[in-house]
Parts: structure tokens; C-alpha cells; sequence
């Protein structure tokens, strides 16, 4: 891949986006994420993948919008697969699902300015950890364009959404860490360490239950509260039938380390 880096080792997967000079989003570099994420959910090489990017200053800048102004024409060029003439959308919708979909858990790693997609791909992960020099903003009214607000919401919620929304301004990763978006807000040097103490600490966790707990609350995240909790009930019906949890359940009495099968 030409946009994207994976690389695994003890279990986890990081995933770096390289396109300077701002990691803007082209079709290319949206297809890649997507193949990446997809890759690494039918594979069992990996338990949990960090999300970063190259750089200390930007993150993502979003999308592309030479590239999208020629996705959203509607009008195919030679050799140009890219353009969906129905749903110019779809590219960027199938990327950030297929973050937001990886069984595998996902930690952000953001290293600076995440700004319009740029949040939307922050937005699709589990966990996010912030450098010093992260910011996020939302400024897709100032391009005359819409979309990254309910992604957004996730993260901060309806109120504080429309604010950035309509303003396009950004905030920094302290007031997100202080409204509960952020897991911590670190210095430049220590963000990969910090990402990586936490996957090393979810990658001991087992890999199936990882997996199921994960779709479980994906599944019951927009659910009410009585529906929510009977598919996490449904969930825990399922992973009870594998090997694994029983492991689980007997390493934690025999206080010992679990031996994961895949069983």
C-alpha cells in the first residue's frame, strides 16, 4: 500500500498513515484504511491496532478536496474507478466503518491537528490518545461542504458538536480529555509508548473475547438501555460456548497467566 503503513509485533498492529505532506484523504488512501482494517479483522495475527499518522504537526487534514470535488462530479474520467456516480459518498462511509467495525479494538493515536474526516477517523475508533499538539475541528461549513458532526457526537456530545460545528473552531485534546473523549493527553515523545502500554495491556485480554465484546457493544451502543444490556446478555451466551472463557474463568482462580487457544 502506498498511503498506509501495518506493522505487527507482540500482538499488535499499528496502523500509520503516511501521506505527507497532511494526511489528507484521497479515494486511494480511504480504499487503503479500508483494506487494512478489513485485513487485520480476518486475520489472528493481531488482538488490538493503534491508529497514527506520520508527523508531529497534522494527524489528518481531512479529506482531500481536489479529490473529492472530482468524486463528487459524478462524471468518470479514464481509468478512474474512484467515482461512485450514485453515491459519491460511499468511499469515506466504507472507510470509517471498517474502523468502527474492526473486531479488533482500536487505539488513536493522535499525534496533531485532526481536523473535518480527520475526527471522523478518530471518532471510529474505541480509545484515543492525544499529544500535546492535538487538536480537532470540524470546519467543513467554512468549505461549503457538510458531514464529520455525527462523528463528532460521539465523542463530546449534540451541544458541544454544534458549537464546533457551526464556529469551525478548533479545540485542543485537554478540553477533550476534561469532556471524557481523550484517554490521556501526553507529550509528543511519550504518545506511541502510552498507545502501546495500553495495547500491550488489551492484547493480554483474549482474543475471542475481545472480538465478541467489542461487535456486543457496537451492537448495543444505540440501543436503549433495556435492549442494550440483553445483547450483551446474548453476547455472553455466545462466548461462554468457547474453551477460551473457561480458561479465562480458571486462570483468574488459579491466579496465573490465561493460555488463549482460539477454542
Amino acid at each position: 500500500m502506498k498511503n498506509i503503513r501495518v506493522e505487527i509485533s507482540d500482538r499488535i498492529a499499528v496502523v500509520t498513515l503516511s501521506r505527507p505532506p497532511v494526511n489528507a484523504l484521497d479515494a486511494a488512501t480511504f480504499r487503503e484504511i479500508t483494506l487494512a482494517f478489513r485485513s487485520l479483522g480476518q486475520s489472528r495475527e493481531a488482538s488490538v491496532a493503534i491508529l497514527t499518522a506520520e508527523g508531529d504537526r497534522l494527524f489528518c487534514a481531512g479529506v482531500d478536496l481536489k479529490d473529492s470535488a472530482r468524486r463528487h462530479a459524478r462524471e468518470l474520467i479514464a481509468d478512474d474507478t474512484t467515482v461512485d456516480l450514485l453515491d459519491p459518498g460511499a468511499l469515506p462511509r466504507d472507510c470509517f466503518n471498517a474502523v468502527l467495525d474492526c473486531p479488533l479494538p482500536v487505539i488513536a493515536a493522535v499525534n496533531g491537528m485532526a481536523i473535518g474526516a480527520g475526527v471522523a477517523l478518530v471518532a471510529s475508533c474505541d480509545i484515543i490518545v492525544a499529544s500535546t499538539t492535538a487538536q480537532f475541528s470540524v470546519p467543513e461549513i467554512k468549505a461549503g461542504v457538510l458531514g464529520g458532526a455525527r462523528h463528532l457526537q460521539r465523542l463530546v456530545g449534540p451541544f458541544k458538536t454544534r458549537k464546533m460545528f457551526f464556529t469551525g473552531e478548533p479545540v485542543d485534546a485537554h478540553e477533550f480529555h476534561r469532556l471524557g473523549a481523550v484517554e490521556a493527553v501526553v507529550p509528543p515523545a511519550e504518545l506511541m509508548p502510552t498507545a502501546r502500554a495500553l495495547a500491550t495491556q488489551i492484547a493480554a485480554m483474549s482474543p475471542i473475547g475481545l472480538r465478541l465484546g467489542k461487535e456486543s457493544m457496537n451492537r448495543a451502543e444505540s440501543e436503549s438501555l433495556k435492549d442494550g444490556y440483553r445483547i450483551e446478555q446474548d453476547y455472553t451466551g455466545r462466548v461462554t460456548r468457547y474453551a477460551d472463557s473457561a480458561e479465562a474463568r480458571e486462570a483468574l482462580q488459579q491466579r496465573r497467566p490465561p493460555v488463549w487457544t482460539w477454542k
